[in-house]
């Protein structure tokens, strides 16, 4: 099952210095509701980013990839 939320831009005085901070809108109850959860965003040009969130059997990290005609591949350096 795949669950998708939308997140939004927390703006307050503190964010000015912090950099961007993004909050999930739906807040703890998509949080408990999931096992694994991702964030996925944009990068340069084609490339996407992947990053896992929080999980009980995989590490914090990033992967980089990108969508083409191919299907989804390894980004191209």
């Amino acid at each position: 099952v795949v669950i998708t939320n939308q997140v939004v831009a927390q703006v307050d005085g503190a964010a000015m210095f912090a950099g961007p901070q993004i909050k999930p809108i739906g807040g703890n109850i998509m949080a408990h509701a999931s096992t694994t959860r991702l964030f996925l965003r944009k990068g340069r040009g084609e490339e996407r980013i992947c990053k896992v969130i929080s999980s009980p059997c995989l590490a914090e990290a990033e992967a980089r990839f990108q969508i083409s005609s191919e299907g989804v591949t390894d980004v191209k350096d």
